[in-house]
């Protein structure tokens, strides 16, 4: 500190340079700045004032499981103990902790209004209410009370307070952070939690691995956003150097619309993502000054059609508009295109330093080892501890004759407690220990129970001295750790990244008359057409595998090639059926995920669930369509039913109020029809054994259910067919159909499937097909393409082939022809 006058004691004048003491008293407010307000410390990755907001609930007891508190009692305890600044500083950084278009893992969560990405402000503090949310509370504060970190008075010495939270994720690379200091600033982008997992354990078993072998881990910064990083050289610089400059675009798709009855159709501009940090509102509002003063051209009409389902920008070009040249406008002269500078600033050791990727990394595993060290040091010293007292109280019960002689004739407790520690050789804390026991500890079940606590507290202390003293059990503990976190809160990536920097975005032009288009329906429900001679760039794929793999990106389920004037059939969880004039369905480049497919339905449609969609050729050979609900109704209706289709649909089948319909496909009069259920029976008879009934009727009853049991399938055979049984488990079984006996409606069915586990069950049976391969997806969005056909014919005894290996847990849950 700068020496202080001292005029009014000694009467003296000090005289001192004027440069000097400015540049004393500025170079330690820059560093009381830097340290203590605006950059982030590398190990738990936060600035004071949010390690203060999360120590302050974690204090208020605001865990994920307990009630939503005020944040302005929240920002009052802060201030009050911890943070003597303004309220609203502290109330904007809890606001952008709660913000998930902020943050990429929000530390807090929020009830009530907390802003948008329009840059709406939040309600005031006494409206809203927050709680820590689950990533916070166990990765950065569920060690805080194990003597992992140390703790310091606050401003006037009344409060202790961490410094630095016990972290098990870097942070500072999930979240990211931006602040500017005096002469310095940060601004370090989100990252996605499992890429920067496996690169955490990459580093832990290759500790020289340099930053481009990282970048294979981490490709790139996942922003909370979206939108789509052009090139990787940018990233290349800041990974490498700790500084560096990346351009970031928001996702914008073409589509075709029509204005109104008799008008021509036009191209619109969609944008469905904006790069992150960009204003919504703000940028529609540059765009329509850009238009109104003649600098972007050929835009007919400019709107905002978000919702609470997604952002949603149109932009309506005029008719003699180049759709690619306006988007090209549109990335030069506004925000939909941004360079994001990344300055990997932070505070290491005391001192801010600026740090490349690697070096990051490395920071927070040092960090993270010391964590451990410590905590597992103080749990050995409380098990040392207890085992000894424990070890005591053991000693005295095995000579429990003469411990009570001597409290009887011990004049008191002093005394006694002196012969106790000659006798039997104890300390005072065992001493104590034993004076203070309790009678109830004298019965044969409490001496059991010590003998098993001093066996669980030897095998404790045994395993942390085995942590503490090799280093590669601890590092192998760490790992083990962070995939457990990577578990329960890794997910999908969300901004994409391309290698080089794109082609120009150019619509479809329609087909030719008789040219037929590719339709592609995805598992998220989007639907597209793409020309058959168009350049454009597919969907990736799944390559066959029977090892599941992780998939971000969003898959083609069902393909087929027909003409734009012919119509897609669907039937929808209601029990109707709906026809989407192939033409309405706007063309594809490649880049565009397409429309949903129930957007393009009736009114009435939206929000059901979509059963089943048929293309004309799916359905060529058929003569009827053959329906099952859940509850086991059966129907069919003539194909002819349905050639002529209204705008508001055609019920297929009657529904009482709590049944849905599952399965529609199509069927000849000869064939038979198949019925699987979750406990593996399988029901066949004859299509033709179930009469006709009108569109009205509620339709058969042709299998009863058992409790807890569902339908997982339903098919029309020959005798020829084989079919393949696939369970929760990873089991799978080929059969030939006549594996089932051929019985009649409303028959218990054959049991085809004695599952290995109790806990298993059906959850597909699929008629296979010479050719075609199968899409298996499990309830931790893995995938994998198999060849069900690669699989041996089996008999109906028997659980099947472990076909799948699933993680622990780990089950699947549905199967798609492809």
């Amino acid at each position: 500190m700068a020496k202080q006058l001292n005029l009014l004691s000694t009467g003296k004048v000090i005289a001192t340079a004027l440069h000097t003491e400015m540049e004393q008293s500025y170079l330690e407010y820059a560093m009381s700045v830097i340290v203590g307000r605006a950059l982030p410390d590398v190990r738990d990755g936060l600035k004071p004032v949010h390690r203060r907001i999360l120590y302050a609930m974690h204090e208020l007891g605001l865990t994920p499981d307990r009630p939503y508190r005020k944040c302005a009692r929240v920002v009052g305890d802060v201030l009050g103990k911890y943070h003597p600044h303004g309220d609203q500083a502290v109330y904007d950084a809890l606001v952008r902790l709660v913000q998930s278009f902020s943050s990429r893992y929000p530390l807090l969560d929020g009830h009530g209004n907390f802003g948008s990405v329009d840059n709406d402000p939040p309600a005031a503090m006494r409206y809203t209410e927050t709680r820590l949310a689950g990533v916070a509370n166990q990765t950065l504060l569920e060690e805080i009370g194990e003597s992992t970190v140390d703790f310091i008075g606050n401003f006037d010495n009344s409060q202790q307070e961490p410094t630095v939270l016990p972290a098990q994720l870097p942070i500072l690379l999930l979240n990211g952070c931006s602040g500017i200091a005096v002469g310095m600033a940060t601004n370090i982008p989100p990252h996605n939690l499992g890429e920067v997992v496996d690169a955490l354990i990459a580093l832990i078993d290759r500790p020289h691995m340099e930053a481009e072998d990282l970048r294979t881990f981490i490709p790139g910064p996942d922003f909370p956003t979206g939108g789509e990083i052009i090139g990787t050289e940018g990233i290349a610089e800041a990974y490498a150097t700790g500084r560096g400059s990346i351009t970031v675009r928001g996702i914008a798709q073409f589509e075709e619309s029509q204005p109104g009855k008799g008008r021509h159709r036009r191209t619109a501009i969609v944008i469905t993502e904006l790069p992150f940090q960009v204003n919504k509102a703000g940028l529609i509002e540059k765009t329509a000054t850009l238009i109104n003063a003649g600098k972007i051209e050929g835009i007919a009409d400019l709107r905002d059609e978000s919702d609470r389902d997604g952002m949603r920008v149109v932009i309506e070009l005029k008719r003699e508009a180049q759709p690619e040249q306006v988007l090209e406008q549109l990335y030069r002269q506004t925000a939909l295109q941004s360079n994001f500078g990344v300055i990997t600033l932070a505070i290491v050791n005391g001192q801010p330093r600026q740090l490349p990727l690697k070096e990051l990394l490395q920071e927070f595993l040092r960090f993270r080892e010391d964590t451990l060290i410590r905590r597992y040091r103080h749990d050995l010293d409380r098990a040392q501890g207890r085992i000894d007292i424990v070890e005591g109280l053991l000693r005295a019960l095995e000579n429990l004759d003469a411990l009570v002689d001597i409290l009887r004739h011990a004049p008191d407790g002093s005394a006694a407690k002196q012969t106790l520690q000659e006798r039997f050789s104890l300390d005072d804390r065992q001493s104590d220990a034993i004076l203070g026991m309790p009678m109830r500890r004298l019965t044969g079940l409490e001496q059991q129970n010590l003998r098993s606590e001093f066996e669980e507290l030897t095998q404790q202390i045994r395993q942390l001295n085995q942590l503490l003293g090799d280093r590669k059990e601890l590092l192998k503990t760490l790992k083990q750790d962070l995939r457990a976190l990577k578990r329960k809160y890794g997910d999908a990536r969300r901004t994409r990244i391309e290698t080089a920097v794109p082609e120009k975005l150019v619509p479809l032009s329609p087909p030719e008359e008789n040219e037929p288009v590719q339709v592609e329906l995805s598992q998220r429900g989007y639907i597209r057409w793409i020309g058959s001679s168009s350049r454009a760039r597919r969907r990736e794929t799944l390559e066959r595998s029977e090892q599941l793999q992780e998939v971000s990106q969003d898959l083609p389920l069902y393909t087929g090639k027909a003409l734009l004037s012919e119509q897609l059939l669907v039937f929808t969880a209601s029990g109707k059926a709906y026809a989407v004039n192939l033409a309405d369905i706007p063309g594809s480049s490649g880049r565009d995920r397409g429309t949903p497919l129930v957007t393009l339905l009736s009114d009435s449609a939206h929000g059901e669930e979509v059963v089943a969609q048929f293309l004309p050729s799916d359905y060529a050979d058929a003569d009827r369509f053959v329906f099952l609900t859940r509850q086991g109704r059966f129907k069919w209706l003539a194909k002819a039913d349905f050639t002529e289709l209204t705008a508001r649909g055609l019920s297929a089948i009657k529904l009482k109020d709590d049944d849905q319909l599952q399965f529609a496909i199509p069927a000849t009069a000869d064939m038979e029809v198949a019925i699987a259920t979750s406990t593996g029976r399988l029901a066949r008879f004859p299509l033709l054994e179930v009469p006709e009934m009108g569109r009205p009727a509620l339709g058969n009853q042709v299998l009863r259910l058992l409790r807890q049991e569902v339908l997982v399938g339903l098919a029309a055979v020959s005798d020829r067919t084989d079919i393949l049984l696939l369970s929760r488990q990873g089991y799978a079984k080929r059969l030939p159909i006549g594996s089932a006996r051929l019985g009649h409606p409303g028959g218990l069915g054959t049991p085809l499937v004695q599952f290995a586990k109790k806990t298993d069950a059906l959850i597909a049976m699929i008629a296979l097909q010479p050719e075609g391969d199968l899409l298996v997806t499990t309830d931790r969005d893995r995938m994998a393409v198999v060849v069900p056909q690669s699989l041996p014919l089996a008999t109906k005894e028997g659980a099947g082939t472990l076909w799948l290996k699933l993680k622990a847990g780990e089950q699947l849950v549905s199967a798609f022809p492809l």
